[in-house]
Formats: C-alpha cells, structure tokens, sequence
C-alpha cells in the first residue's frame, strides 16, 4: 500500500514539473518460474503423446509397405501362372538366409519356366525391390521364415504373420501384425505387447 502511494506521488511530482515519465513493468522472478513450472508440465505430458504419433505412422508405413509388396506377389502370381516370391534381401538382388525383414525385401520371380520360385537364381527377375526399414524398427516373422511363396492358384501361400515393432533405442509400446492367408491375403493388425524381439 505504501508502495502504490509513493508511486502516484512521484507520478504526480515529474507531471508538474513538466517531465514525463513511462513505467515499464516486467515479469517478477516468481512469475517467470511459474511459467517455466507450466511449460514443463505441458512439455512432459505433449513429448510421449507426440513420440507414439511418430512411431505409429512408422510403424503402419511399413506394415503399408508389406501389405502392398504381398499384394504385388500374389497378383503377379496369377497374372504369370507361376509362383511368386516375396523374401528377405539386403541388397535387393538375392534372397537373405539370415537376418530379419528389415534389411529389405523382394518380389521376384522365374521367367523362362513354370518352375517354383523357392529360391534365385538364375532366369528370375526382381519384380519389385523395397529397401532397408527404419533404423531400430525390427520386422519379424512368427515362423521366422524369410521367404514367402505366393501361388498362381490364390490358394496354398505361404501362411505368415509379419510384426513391425520399435526394438531400439527403446522397445516401443505399439506393433503393427501383417497376417497373410493361405489366399494370399495380407491384413494389418495394431498390438500393444511392448515386446519387440
């Protein structure tokens, strides 16, 4: 109170004797700190939210990606009257006989005979490529098979069931399945197991 009627009194003061003054009023520590409390509070609530946003349109692009490379091997199959192959690969020429689906796969195929297309060789041609997956994300499948072969028949494909999860820096809490029918199917699944292994 004190404070206030000194200030009107200066106020009046500097007026009379023709001076002017502006009074510029900042923020008080206390003030300042509440705001960074604030902005903490949101921060921590907003950054997990929008982190699980970013990795479940990681996650579905590349589940988007499997369903639309089986869908390619099933048609081709028909198309060609021959089985078709969908496979690992990591350098998009050659089946993989290690390592998971997320160094990359291929549809391919053998053009000079209705030969099965188990395995490459040579007279097949690579039908479609994809590349290598986000790095941490990891692609497996439930019979940890690394080629799948679709028929020209739509029937007796490879049944599978692909999972697309986050495996570092941390295990995510979300996966997407792939499930291919003996049709050749694919369907696109959401879990939450938070187990990516």
């Amino acid at each position: 109170m004190m404070g206030r009627t000194t200030m009107r009194y200066r106020r009046r003061l500097l007026k009379s004797n023709g001076m002017t003054i502006s009074v510029v009023r900042g923020f008080t520590l206390i003030e300042l700190m509440v705001t960074i409390a604030v902005m903490a509070i949101l921060l921590a609530v907003a950054i997990p939210s929008f982190n699980d946003v970013l990795l479940g349109n990681k996650l579905t692009a590349h589940a988007n990606n499997l369903v639309a490379s089986t869908f390619i091997a099933r048609s081709e199959a028909i198309k060609r009257n021959v089985a078709v192959t969908l496979c690992a690969s990591s350098d998009g020429a050659n089946c993989a006989t290690s390592g998971g689906w997320e160094q990359g796969w291929i549809v391919a195929c053998k053009t000079t005979d209705n030969a099965s297309c188990d395995s490459i060789g040579p007279g097949w041609i690579v039908l479609q490529r994809q590349q290598a997956a986000s790095s941490g994300l990891k692609i497996s499948e439930s019979g940890a098979n690394l080629s799948l072969s679709f028929s020209p028949t739509a029937v007796g494909t490879t049944q599978a069931a692909l999972t697309v999860c986050r495996a570092t820096p941390t295990v995510g809490g979300q996966e997407r399945v792939v499930d291919i029918s003996a049709t050749g199917r694919a369907t696109v699944r959401k879990t939450s197991n938070a187990a990516c292994s």
